[in-house]
């Protein structure tokens, strides 16, 4: 029962410790919508997923436009992101903050460059009203959302035997 107890606590411990990492570097690249590299001052370098969105993928409509506008908003600055976990491939998924720039996951959002994929009242106001004014992705009769566009590209491609 003791060690269940501990375990517990470290358990606990482990994951609000994770939870709240930050790290600050500058953003060196944009790789697309809602992906980006940057480099701390140890030289280290990281790639980060835009936490609670979806982006279209290069390939997709607006995924340039999407691109575009995270590297207007975050290109060759100093952030500061606030880690909320890992994907399947061990990237950082995160808030990014950074001071006198707009939050550009609200941004993407808002200008109808993203979709949601985490439960977020603010986030799914922004995406309904762009939706309903036919902003930017939401243009489209019936765009296909980027984790639906990878797994048909997946499918698309040959088995090998």
């Amino acid at each position: 029962m003791k060690s269940k107890i501990l375990l517990l606590v470290f358990c606990t411990v482990s994951f609000f410790s994770f939870a709240s990492e930050e790290i600050k570097g500058k953003v060196t690249s944009v790789i697309d919508g809602n992906t980006i590299e940057i480099t701390l001052n140890s030289g280290e370098k990281y790639k980060v997923l835009l936490h609670g969105i979806d982006c279209p993928d290069l390939g997709q409509n607006f995924a340039e436009n999407a691109r575009t506008l995270l590297q207007k908003l975050l290109l060759n600055k100093n952030v500061t992101i606030v880690v909320r976990g890992k994907d399947r491939m061990g990237n950082r998924l995160g808030d990014i903050r950074v001071e006198g720039v707009p939050d550009p996951k609200r941004e993407l959002i808002r200008t109808g460059l993203a979709w949601t994929t985490e439960q977020n009242d603010e986030l799914e106001s922004l995406k309904e009203h762009a939706r309903v004014q036919g902003l930017g992705l939401w243009s489209d009769a019936n765009p296909t959302p980027p984790w639906i566009f990878r797994r048909q590209q997946s499918m698309l491609q040959s088995k090998s035997s």
